[in-house]
């Protein structure tokens, strides 16, 4: 199915941000004495679906008993964004996880892979100790995005944004400059030298997921299909569809799950990815979901699936099809890295009682919860995008849900340790392109499926100094979602 194209999707998002843009006033009170309304759907959406609302002071039933002193609170937040943090478990520290946004149309892109980008996914890493320098690789170019179109390809090196060198001291200001809409990368040698300067704008992209498939004719005498699989974002169902019928039609005997960049999205299509894999799968469970005790009602489990539905951008059902399932995967290598999240980890623990999985990179984000997008609509408990109050475009997006496997395990919140640990960025002078033979992580799974073991692969003695640096705010706000959609509720 053809997805929207890019001319198509910077209409569709940039028109519709463009509109909200004078959209996010307050609305005229819808009581006596309250003059924030958005903040009443803030605190109302949160009461009724937050994971810890009992444990939330603010969050008592009780709060609203006393309408004046209730609509005193509300007011005392200036904006929605204030009541709502306010409002997380620990203040941030156990909810790691929830969100507001001021505009849900941009929100609900984001979650199909239509954003404002370079098209480029970077890692910081600390290359010496003095005097501290620090560069970025690209793990990542979305094809026919502007870094893409200027040249730049995976594994290559900058050292500089807009002219400026990066180092320890001023990493956090120069960092800043990528949420610029233009910037400079200085591209170099491993040692520095300059070898070009790229200068790109970022436009409105939409990104298949499904950035790479393929099959290795010969490992071990066995053939091992490989997939890079970067986000479970429900309008590619098909495609993902595909590529395992593409798999099947080669007669893999192994399969590479590559979830490095995968920082998750739709419950569902897990579930369906899932059901790919798993050759016994019938009606046994994949995953349970757990509500709070105002929803439990909603607790429920997601089997394994003969058919997944297809949906295009907008996430409207436009039909089904028959899952292509592969019959002779008895194990699952899954690369992973500090990305890989939620969805992504509910593959790796939702298998877990079906077969043997082994996880190769670096240790998984540990995200065992989920959300769901709240819009001001009390008619629908804050569920229905379609009844919305149209005089704002605030949405939330806050953990309502834990998820479980077959076995009720959930125990995953520091992430997956990897069965064979190797450290992409310790290698950041010879990144290589995903697919080749020797790509240090992708090596790594396929020499244990040649029977050659090893715990840990370690780079050259003489970048023993090398160290990662916090990636955050090089991330994608919304790349580690795991989320259901109104659909969930309707079933």
């Amino acid at each position: 199915m053809r997805k929207l194209g890019y001319i198509l999707a910077t209409y569709v998002v940039l028109g519709l941000t463009f509109a909200s843009c004078d959209k996010n006033d307050d609305p005229a009170p819808i009581s006596s004495g309250l003059d924030k309304p958005i903040n009443d759907f803030v605190w109302k959406g949160m009461n009724s679906w937050y994971n810890w609302q009992t444990v939330v002071p603010n969050l008592a039933n009780t709060k609203d008993d006393d309408k004046d002193a209730y609509n005193s609170y509300l007011n005392g937040f200036a904006e929605p964004e204030d009541l709502f943090y306010s409002l997380l478990f620990d203040q941030g520290n156990t909810d790691r996880f929830s969100w507001i946004v001021d505009d849900f149309v941009a929100l609900n892109n984001s979650f199909q892979g239509i954003t404002k980008s370079f098209g480029i996914r970077l890692q910081a890493v600390k290359i010496n100790t003095t005097p501290g320098d620090i560069i970025f690789y690209i793990r990542y170019v979305a094809p026919n995005s502007p870094a893409d179109l200027a040249g730049i390809k995976r594994g290559d090196l900058i050292n500089a944004l807009d002219g400026v060198l990066m180092n320890e001291s001023n990493y956090s200001s120069v960092v800043s400059k990528l949420s610029n809409e233009t910037v400079k990368f200085s591209i170099v040698t491993e040692n520095g030298t300059l070898i070009a300067d790229k200068t790109i704008t970022a436009v409105v992209i939409s990104e298949d997921p499904i950035y790479l498939k393929k099959v290795f004719a010969d490992i071990n005498g066995k053939k091992v299909g490989y997939l890079v699989y970067n986000g479970f974002r429900s309008s590619y169902n098909d495609e993902l569809n595909a590529a395992f019928a593409y798999f099947k039609n080669e007669g893999i005997q192994e399969l590479v799950l590559d979830l490095r960049l995968n920082g998750g999205g739709s419950v569902l299509t897990s579930a369906y990815l899932a059901s790919m894999i798993n050759s016994v799968a019938g009606t046994e469970t994949f995953a349970k979901l757990t509500f709070n005790a105002k929803h439990t009602n909603q607790n429920s489990s997601y089997t394994f699936q003969n058919k997944l539905n297809v949906y295009d951008v907008s996430g409207t059902k436009t039909g089904e099809e028959n899952i292509n399932r592969l019959t002779g995967i008895n194990q699952l290598y899954v690369l992973t890295s500090s990305s890989t999240a939620s969805a992504s980890e509910m593959i790796i623990n939702g298998l877990k009682p079906f077969m043997p999985i082994k996880v190769v990179g670096t240790t998984t984000y540990g995200k065992n919860v989920g959300s769901i997008t709240l819009y001001d609509s009390p008619s629908s408990d804050y569920t229905s995008e379609s009844s919305a109050n149209s005089a704002h475009l605030y949405a939330m997006q806050p953990i309502v849900f834990q998820i479980y496997n077959k076995l009720d395990q959930s125990d995953y919140t520091q992430g997956f340790v990897p069965d064979i640990e190797v450290k992409e960025y310790q290698f950041w002078y010879n990144i290589l392109p995903f697919g080749d033979e020797n790509e240090v992580v992708l090596k790594a799974a396929l020499d244990n499926i040649r029977g050659i073991s090893a715990r840990q692969v370690k780079p050259s003695a003489k970048f023993s100094e090398i160290k990662e640096v916090e990636v955050s705010k090089l991330e994608k706000r919304f790349d580690k979602e795991m989320y259901i959609t109104d659909e969930f509720f309707n079933q």
